[in-house]
């Protein structure tokens, strides 16, 4: 569809008033229009759609099935476009935007603790989170800082390595024997939880203790660490994630490490940018604050989270 020929919002909001009040006099009331205008402007909205999206029946508006099917994609627009516009008036003249994607529960576990005070020092610069896990180009969707987890490089874009991993198994203390695990293979009498994103995860950990089972692969499967984790704590079985990961559940008692060999991971987590950004302002204090903060106490504070 040629752009020029795309519908305004002003036609999707005179359909969208119309469809609740079943009638273009009230939906002019409510919008301060005339009744003529919002007519027009959904007339004009059929035309471009080329579907009806009202019926006429007895002076009454019926909505057609294809105006209920576009209905709710023009609620999903207006409502963007109203999120959207208070987003940026919440924001002083002076602010900028710095948008960041992350892993899911490393962003959770660890990125978040660490923004801790950030706002205070750059009370300008306001954080838009989200959470990304395919790979993606930072320019095209306008990402200024990406944390992701590999071998170090991202196509037009600058890398800095922040932490390696150590794979370790961890479950809850009341699914093991009362004797103890005393070999790696005894896991496997436990349920092996697995991880989507790691499927050779506790193939390769039971193969560098050289020890080999076919059940390396069998097991439920999570799409996040943080669910996997939440499966171990619930006594689902035994997950193997990586250390920094499962601190807090280990240090609270409700997780345990039932065989304590650690499998160093061959990729590590890193912090990318767009190339020729790193002067950027807001860029550069981000990243200089990550740096500052890299093995600070990942420890929330209510008061300046």
């Amino acid at each position: 569809m040629n752009r020029r020929h795309l519908p305004t919002l002003s036609a999707m909001q005179c359909f969208e008033a119309s469809v609740r009040h079943l009638s273009f006099t009230r939906a002019a009331d409510e919008l301060s229009l005339t009744q003529s205008a919002v007519s027009k402007q959904v007339a004009q909205l059929e035309s471009v759609l080329e579907h009806p999206l009202f019926r006429r029946v007895r002076k009454r508006l019926q909505v057609t099935p294809e105006g209920a099917l576009y209905l709710t994609e023009v609620r999903k627009i207006l409502a963007q476009v109203e999120m959207s516009t208070r987003y940026m008036q919440s924001y002083g003249g002076q602010s900028e935007v710095l948008n960041l994607t992350t892993l899911p529960t490393f962003g959770a576990r660890w990125l978040i603790p660490r923004l801790n005070g950030f706002r205070f020092r750059h009370p300008n610069v306001y954080l838009n989170i989200s959470n990304r896990v395919e790979p993606f180009d930072l320019e095209e969707e306008r990402i200024d800082i990406a944390f992701f987890f590999g071998h170090g490089a991202w196509p037009k874009a600058e890398c800095i390595k922040l932490l390696d991993e150590e794979m370790v198994p961890v479950c809850a203390p009341s699914v093991l024997p009362a004797g103890g695990i005393n070999e790696p293979l005894a896991l496997t009498k436990l349920v092996l939880l697995q991880s989507t994103t790691r499927p050779e995860a506790w193939h390769d950990w039971f193969e560098a203790q050289g020890a080999y089972t076919e059940h390396s692969y069998h097991g439920p499967r999570f799409d996040t660490f943080y669910m996997a984790l939440q499966a171990a704590r619930a006594g689902c079985g035994v997950v193997l994630v990586p250390h920094f990961l499962a601190e807090e559940e280990l240090e609270m008692g409700q997780l345990t490490i039932p065989w304590d060999f650690r499998l160093k991971s061959r990729d590590a987590y890193y912090l990318a940018y767009p190339e020729h950004t790193g002067e950027v302002s807001k860029v550069k204090g981000f990243i200089e604050w990550i740096l500052e903060h890299l093995k600070a106490p990942a420890k929330l504070d209510a008061n300046q989270s």
